[in-house]
């Protein structure tokens, strides 16, 4: 997703013991440099890394917190 200098700022909510959450749409490198992308209007990005749906969030922090 190009940006440009009159994009708005995206906005990151943090949350302890939670994932983070993206105003979307997002793109998210990953460490082996995979591009995933979501076009909805908010994300949740896990911080766990117990979701089966890495990096989404699915709320599997919820069962060992």
């Amino acid at each position: 997703m190009p940006n440009s200098p009159s994009d708005a700022p995206r906005r990151v909510t943090v949350r302890r013991k939670g994932p983070l959450l993206v105003e979307g749409p997002v793109e998210v490198e990953l460490e082996d440099g995979t591009v995933v992308a979501s076009d909805r209007f908010r994300v949740a990005l896990c911080t766990c890394r117990r979701s089966r749906r890495y990096p989404w969030c699915d709320t599997s922090h919820r069962d060992r917190t």
